[in-house]
């Protein structure tokens, strides 16, 4: 059982990441309430943008931490 999943997008390219989020959250266990999405920061922000603005109907918020390098997606109960 597990509440929480982390996702490293690091070397990542922004469509690679998409599919990734996408693939995941279409698989994802029902469990799971929380993912930790970490993009970076310090190589540019293409990544960071594009996970701030996508959207998924699994996905109930997102809350941006304190840490710019990641994003926390709060998972919508089924």
């Amino acid at each position: 059982m597990s509440y929480f999943m982390e996702i490293d997008l690091h070397d990542h390219t922004v469509d690679s990441a998409r599919k990734l989020i996408t693939d995941t959250l279409k698989n994802l266990p029902l469990d799971v309430r929380e993912i930790n999405i970490i993009h970076g920061y310090r190589q540019g922000t293409s990544l960071r943008n594009m996970i701030r603005n996508y959207s998924n109907s699994k996905i109930e918020r997102k809350i941006l931490g304190l840490n710019q390098g990641s994003t926390i997606f709060i998972i919508k109960k089924p």
